[in-house]
């Protein structure tokens, strides 16, 4: 997830919840519990409902090592999590997190999704074969369009790299409202395995049409921007969470969200984004215990409109 901004995040849900958020409430999960998993529609191959955004992590990498994205890691999988997402960043950096990827204790056991975000054919086909090398791997879990760039003109390269065994899912990613049409035209058009699409209480327009589309038509779903890119926090900062969180066990503001995208059966796995493996274990109780009803979720944002 996207920590907040300028604040050390574990002080500032601390203040805003007057008392240990992270344990204040009566439900607790127990020590290192399994992830519980949604089914890929396609395949019926099971993931965890929280995944890594790992965009802050990797740029870090330049300044502050590998370090950070290596704990965040450990930590997911020692709940049996172990998606990531990735996007092409400088080769320098890439290479480093490659290099993390292919650690002997991490390699079989992650789920690893890539995006092609250049225009351009030969281009598209450049930059995958440069994470293919800088990830020492000849197939993906998913290969995706980023923003839908040149989306035309790179789909048949996905395709075919799904045909040849290089890509065993394959979709597209929004993060903005104005490529919603864009994105649900794609939907009807190619049936794609997968969409990648933002979403949280705060931000729900995907609920209308893309959502239930992406339902009737089998396709998975992975979420981004939970939060906001941290503008979430800065949303209800100086609020506490309000006592009726613990209604559906939720324990802290990142969970208020994560559980409300967790509510809907659509979703398939939530993308967070943190370089601190205590606040990814926070967002991974989220997925444990009780979720929210329709009521609750009606509440739930109209509770944030009104901060």
């Amino acid at each position: 997830m996207t920590e907040p901004k300028n604040s050390d995040r574990r002080e500032f849900l601390l203040s805003v919840a007057g008392i240990g958020v992270l344990s204040c409430m009566p439900f607790q999960v127990g020590a290192r519990e399994r992830l519980p998993q949604r089914s890929i529609p396609r395949s019926e191959e099971m993931l965890p409902v929280i995944g890594i955004g790992s965009t802050k992590a990797v740029r870090q990498i330049a300044m502050a090592g590998t370090a950070a994205i290596q704990d965040v890691i450990e930590m997911s999988l020692s709940y049996g999590g172990g998606l990531i997402d990735t996007s092409p960043r400088p080769e320098a950096l890439d290479a480093e997190f490659g290099r993390v990827l292919n650690r002997p204790d991490f390699r079989d056991k992650l789920f690893i999704a890539v995006k092609i975000k250049v225009p351009g054919k030969d281009e598209g086909i450049a930059q995958f074969r440069q994470t293919q090398r800088l990830f020492g791997r000849k197939s993906f879990d998913l290969v995706q369009i980023e923003s839908l760039v040149d989306l035309e003109t790179h789909w048949p390269s996905l395709k075919a790299f799904k045909e040849a065994g290089e890509a065993r899912y394959i979709g597209a990613t929004v993060s903005h409202e104005d490529k919603y049409d864009a994105l649900e035209s794609f939907m009807k058009k190619e049936s794609p395995d997968f969409i990648q699409v933002n979403y949280s209480v705060v931000e729900y327009t995907a609920e209308e049409r893309l959502l239930p589309l992406a339902q009737e038509m089998g396709i998975a779903v992975l979420v981004n921007g939970p939060f906001m890119n941290g503008d979430y926090f800065d949303l209800i900062k100086g609020h506490e969470l309000p006592d009726w969180a613990k209604e559906f066990d939720c324990e802290s503001w990142a969970q208020f969200s994560l559980k409300y995208i967790l509510a809907n059966p659509t979703i398939t796995c939530v993308l967070t984004e943190t370089t601190n493996p205590r606040h990814m274990e926070d967002n991974i109780h989220a997925a444990f215990g009780r979720l929210p009803d329709e009521k609750q979720r009606q509440r739930m944002r109209n509770h944030i409109q009104n901060l």
